[in-house]
């Protein structure tokens, strides 16, 4: 290859990434500028992709773990022929454009993943890694599945604790398949990094069981380029690049500070930058015509390459009709289970058993649901009964061990998504949702059907005390945008939940599951799927008071309106489950009301956690029986009773309200 075009088409991406970075007046300079060389011999030398097809399923991945550089990965989309103009660059952080401050999932053609919070990339990446392999053994033919994904990380992903967590499992997992370039530039905003980050990460990352390569003259294309190229042929483990960078390189002032980390060059900075690097040319936002040549061959070649993998594809249909249509329908989440019907014989069982089972029979029907959790499937109740785990040795197993690492399973549980073809579920305990927060926000963000399972609902927990006695919990995942939280009364309530979970396609799910066993409730019908609906009604028409009631306090709210009736038969009160305020919220005006009547205003929400959020259910006229307090180190039912979870408190707190 011509060197001065190579230089010029890492240039281009340099200034780009500046002058983009200067008209927002906003944005991350250093690292385009730094690391333009490395992700430019990625997509030349050894990714294969297709811009005129981005989601083909046989590409490889880039995550730009370090998103505040994302305007690196949009000048390299620029440039390779994505959808994605010189406009769109130079819109760079502005209102309604495709090219926001971080990567976006599903905003920008080419953009893997959303890499906002530091790590959550390498996560992902580690997700992505395990899809690829899954995927390659499940459907017979690991050639069409070998793809690589590459990331790009900086000293903040390092420092973070989800990507030590994430990198820890990959190594165990030996995904050869993952190629990770550490850019080793020693600055963060405050300073550098020796002000709080010492450690040895090559060190670190071969003590995980990584390949481990440094290259010292980071700026020697041939030497990054040998040293990627032997991390794509190695086997047996992930590899990490360890490249000595300059962040900012190029700038005569600023290379190698603080200062360029993240704020705009300046105009006269970019143009001593210019000089330095040997460009030649005037104009702003400059693509010279041996760079646009250099990476027209490069679109040409890589349709090639497709065109090469479709082929064995097109065979692979023929020869493997069955799988074919699996896999088919699989990358179209088509998961739903609308005739599953299941009947419980107990009088009374947990919903985390409840779900187990349930759970069981959907994997049997849906062949590509996988998951785990994190080192809690016994008490989950998530283990697939039938299948077995997934390993290096067992690419096909469908109980995924996350081992004790939540932040990271959430992130994996992403990647493993946005790969394609899998429907991801991960459970721990509700408390422990806290863990996965950054990443059940992100699945939100990116409109990713990932599944979250989180047990022991409430303060029943009982002697572990408060640190594991959920009380906000449930509330702040209500609080989360796109995110569907259900929490079933019973056995009824979580078939239906399983039903409607499994039928969404953009929406992120938790579940949230008793310890305790609940009574098997016979009113339990279909209208469950609705979000909310009338469990028992009042006798007449004119209403005297609505409670409502979700998850494991329904049976009190039954329970309560029996003992009231016994007092006052003449007293109609109706029974309102909420197993899911998110699809409640989506149903018609008219069915949302003739659920909740505004006629009725005298109502009484009982749910065992706090009570933010059931204002507008209650009503001015309204009470919430809840707990807005930390729990107690006792037996379950007696933390349940002295905190007022219990059917005497209801009693009372509905004569009052009756008065």
């Amino acid at each position: 290859m011509d060197n001065t075009v190579r230089e010029n088409a890492i240039n281009t991406i340099r200034l780009l990434s500046v002058e983009a970075i200067q008209k927002a007046n906003s944005g991350h300079p250093g690292l385009p500028m730094g690391t333009a060389h490395i992700a430019y011999l990625m997509y030349h030398n050894h990714m294969r992709f297709d811009p005129s097809n981005p989601e083909w399923i046989g590409r490889d991945r880039f995550v730009i773990s370090a998103g505040h550089g994302s305007m690196l990965l949009y000048s390299l989309l620029h440039l390779t022929g994505y959808d994605l103009s010189l406009d769109d660059i130079k819109n760079f952080r502005q209102w309604g454009s495709i090219t926001p401050g971080h990567p976006e999932y599903g905003m920008t053609p080419g953009v893997e993943t959303t890499t906002g919070p530091l790590g959550q990339g390498i996560g992902n990446s580690v997700g992505m890694a395990i899809a690829a392999k899954m995927m390659g053994e499940k459907y017979n033919n690991p050639e069409l599945f070998d793809n690589n994904i590459f990331v790009i990380c900086g000293d903040g992903d390092m420092m973070e604790g989800i990507a030590s967590e994430a990198s820890s499992l990959a190594g165990h997992l030996k995904l050869d398949n993952l190629i990770m370039v550490y850019d080793d530039n020693k600055i963060t905003i405050e300073g550098s990094t020796d002000l709080a980050f010492s450690e040895n990460v090559a060190k670190r990352y071969e003590s995980y069981g990584w390949n481990v390569v440094t290259v010292e003259e980071g700026y020697d294309l041939d030497k990054v380029d040998s040293a990627l190229a032997e991390a794509v042929k190695f086997r047996g483990k992930p590899s990490l690049i360890v490249v000595k960078t300059t962040i900012g390189y190029g700038s005569p002032n600023k290379a190698g500070s603080a200062s360029v980390h993240g704020s705009p060059l300046g105009d006269p900075e970019i143009e001593l930058t210019k000089e330095a690097l040997g460009w030649e040319y005037k104009e702003s936002f400059f693509v010279p015509e041996d760079v646009k040549d250099h990476f027209s061959k490069l679109c040409t070649r890589m349709k090639e390459v497709r065109t090469d993998w479709e082929s064995k594809f097109y065979i692979y249909k023929k020869e493997n009709p069955e799988l074919a249509k699996k896999l088919h329908d699989a990358l179209n989440h088509d998961t739903s289970i609308d005739d599953l019907e299941m009947k419980c014989e107990k009088d009374k069982i947990a919903t985390r058993a409840a779900s187990g089972i349930v759970l069981n029979k959907v994997a049997d029907i849906v062949p590509n649901l996988v998951g785990g959790s994190a080192d809690l499937a016994p008490s989950t109740k998530t283990n697939l009964n039938n299948e077995e785990s997934f390993s290096p040795s067992n690419l096909t197993g469908r109980n995924f061990h996350f081992g004790i690492r939540e932040h990271a399973m959430g992130a994996v549980m992403n990647g493993m998504s946005l790969y394609g073809g899998l429907r991801v579920f991960g459970s721990t305990f509700h408390v422990f949702s806290d863990y996965l927060r950054p990443s059940i926000r992100l699945s939100a963000i990116m409109k990713q059907n990932v599944i979250y399972i989180f047990t022991h609902d409430s303060v029943a927990v009982g002697e572990d005390g408060p640190t594991h006695q959920p009380v906000e919990q449930t509330a702040s995942l209500r609080a989360i945008p796109g995110l569907s939280v259900f929490r079933p009364a019973d056995f009824n309530e979580t078939v239906f939940s399983w039903k409607k979970i499994m039928s969404l396609k953009e929406t992120p799910t938790a579940i949230i599951l008793s310890r305790q066993g609940l009574p098997v409730l016979k009113e339990v019908n279909e209208n469950s799927m609705k979000g909310a609906y009338i469990l028992s009604d009042g006798s007449k028409e004119k209403l005297d008071m609505i409670m409502i009631a979700t998850g494991s306090e329904v049976h009190l709210a039954m329970n309560a309106k029996s003992e009231l009736l016994k007092d006052n038969g003449d007293l109609s009160i109706r029974i309102v489950s909420i197993p899911c305020v998110e699809v409640f919220q989506e149903q018609t005006e008219e069915y949302r009301k003739s659920v909740l009547p505004m006629e009725c205003r005298r109502r009484l929400v009982i749910e065992a956690g706090i009570s933010m959020g059931w204002d507008k259910y209650a009503t001015d006229f309204g009470k919430i029986i809840s707990i807005d307090r930390y729990g107690e180190s006792a037996p379950g039912d007696m933390v349940l009773e002295k905190l007022g979870i219990s059917v005497e408190n209801v009693v009372n707190t509905a004569k009052e309200m009756l008065k």
